[in-house]
């Protein structure tokens, strides 16, 4: 797969490009790679879901997402008496 390096973003772009990760569930790159297709009239390729399938299973809210998160906090923490061996 190729790659390319993109330089020069200004803040506005950059932060537009984070809101359409967030709103899409993906990640930046795919973000990026989704704005440029539709610079060029294309369309996503057919792997993306996106949340064409949220009416079937539900989509989290913010508050869900804060309260699962604080909730496994714990799992997230490393215990100091393991580490190094």
């Amino acid at each position: 797969m190729n790659h390319l390096s993109l330089r020069g973003l200004d803040k506005e772009l950059a932060r537009r490009i984070r809101e359409l990760a967030r709103r899409e569930h993906v990640s930046l790159s795919k973000a990026a790679l989704l704005l440029m297709r539709r610079g060029l009239g294309e369309s996503a390729p057919s792997s993306v879901v996106g949340d064409a399938l949220d009416r079937f299973i539900g989509r989290w809210s913010d508050a869900d997402e804060k309260r699962l998160l604080a909730g496994i906090a714990s799992c997230e923490a490393v215990d100091e008496a393991f580490v190094g061996e």
